[in-house]
């Protein structure tokens, strides 16, 4: 099929992945925007995690780095995309050790100055392999696994819904813009021929095809045993 594609309708395509991942990825930035309401109506992280967040921020980071023509050549919309969710993580980081415990707020803070210090090093570290080629395969790398560790970080989410049978603390919106932004991105890297974009981002596809199943089925499940009781108090 690819035969029949010319390069300049490949280019259209993967353009217009891009676009559109940049787009849900915005969707997925502006998520979680009601849980850090609640975080600040309430003064209380409650249990809501803050260790996705930190996930983000460092996948943000070094895909930002991956993207730029220092590492890769034509995927700034990689870059752009991921400069803006490393403003958006840094943001809720803050506001997510502002309102903490104690514990919380030291751990979290560790794990800030913990990002930055590996990131700084991963940046400055690859400037100095001379290799370019090697230099694109060592980042590379390193932006598939962290790539991965965020669309895998939602699973103590996941296994906290299915323990309480309650999908409060797994936001409807979040999940699907992780599923929307991943599967375009997956397409993006099909374009791009780069298995360090759509490997990762297959994944992503995936576990966000579970998250999604996993909020409708304890959803319409916690629907059900509200009205049960009021069966039974007529019975």
């Amino acid at each position: 099929m690819a035969a029949f594609v010319s390069p300049q309708s490949f280019e259209a395509f993967k353009q217009a992945a891009g676009i559109a991942g940049n787009i849900f990825a915005f969707g997925l930035f502006v998520s979680p925007i009601p849980t850090f309401r609640r975080i600040i109506r309430n003064q209380s992280t409650e249990q809501f995690s803050g260790i996705p967040y930190v996930y983000a921020l460092l996948n943000c980071l070094i895909c930002a780095w991956y993207g730029c023509p220092l590492i890769s050549y034509d995927n700034l919309l990689v870059t752009t995309v991921n400069s803006v969710g490393a403003v958006f993580q840094l943001t809720y980081i803050v506001i997510y050790i502002t309102h903490a415990d104690k514990n919380k707020k030291f751990k979290m803070s560790g794990l800030l100055l913990a990002v930055f210090g590996l990131f700084a090093a991963i940046a400055i570290g690859s400037l100095l392999v001379t290799d370019l080629e090697l230099r694109h395969l060592i980042i590379g790398f390193l932006s598939c696994a962290t790539l991965i560790s965020m669309f895998a970080s939602p699973l103590s989410v996941m296994n906290l819904v299915i323990q309480t049978r309650s999908v409060e603390f797994m936001p409807f919106y979040l999940s699907l813009s992780t599923f929307l932004m991943s599967t375009s991105f997956l397409l993006y890297g099909v374009f791009n021929f780069d298995p360090f974009i759509y490997v990762p981002n297959g994944i992503g596809t995936i576990l966000g095809i579970a998250q999604l199943a996993l909020y409708f089925y304890y959803n319409n499940q916690s629907k059900q045993e509200t009205r049960e009781p009021l069966i039974e108090s007529i019975a």
